[in-house]
């Protein structure tokens, strides 16, 4: 039979008013704790959900055409009017 045992003083008498005030055990009043925090965190996707959704995203949102023109100093100097 697994146990845990709550270290904290405060935690466990947390944990045992709650159950005497609630009629259950001091272990119902964990599961029911840590039930309602695991629904509250959602679930991590898969990597496969991740590329699904990002492939989705590139149709709905592709990438201009190339204009041919180089990406280098000049171009960047030429685009902010920055010649040196």
């Amino acid at each position: 039979m697994a146990s845990l045992y709550i270290k904290d003083p405060e935690t466990a008498a947390l944990a045992d008013r709650l159950a005497r005030r609630l009629g259950t055990t001091k272990t119902q009043i964990v599961r029911q704790a840590l039930t309602a925090l695991e629904r509250s965190i959602p679930e991590r996707p898969s990597k496969m959900a991740l590329l699904a959704a990002l492939d989705d995203w590139r149709k709905h949102h592709p990438l201009p055409p190339q204009s041919g023109q180089a990406a280098d100093k000049a171009f960047f100097d030429a685009m902010w009017d920055d010649a040196d």
